[in-house]
């Protein structure tokens, strides 16, 4: 049997601003909706922790992040609707999403309807407190917001 610490290891990152009420919303969504079972294991952290900070290393900046990132066990890092676009063959319903986003016009509509929402997400969507970040890479953080 594996090393639950082995299988973490081999886990994508997607890397989420954790003040931003959509990509907080986007991420329990994600978790609520799972994945199949042959899917690459995924652990979502939010921009403002330790642990994203070290993966993203030279692609890290201070401040509000511009996109969302997955960083693969490689260590290639995935950016925006790309990184999105990763996640869709492991989730339920994504497979045929996938096809969808392969026609002429509609990823390209993607990237630009992508850009727009990032850019504008906190005007459109709201700010939320950070909730608990972990400083230890090794430690899962937890979704409860600071008093």
């Amino acid at each position: 049997m594996a090393d639950p610490s082995d299988r973490a290891a081999q886990a994508c990152l997607l890397v989420y601003d954790g003040q931003c009420r959509l990509c907080v919303t986007a991420k329990r969504g994600l978790e609520r909706l799972g994945t199949h079972t042959d899917a690459s294991p995924i652990r979502m952290v939010p921009y403002q922790s330790e642990e994203a900070k070290q993966a993203l290393g030279e692609s890290y900046r201070p401040g509000r992040p511009n996109v969302a990132f997955m960083v693969s066990p490689n260590g290639e890092i995935a950016r925006g609707l790309d990184a999105f676009l990763a996640l869709l063959p492991g989730l339920k319903g994504g497979r045929v999403l996938s096809v969808l986003l392969s026609l002429p016009l509609v990823k390209p509509f993607g990237y630009l309807l992508y850009w727009f929402v990032a850019r504008y997400r906190y005007s459109i969507f709201g700010k939320v407190p950070l909730a608990g970040v972990s400083e230890n890479p090794g430690t899962p953080s937890r979704e409860t917001p600071h008093k």
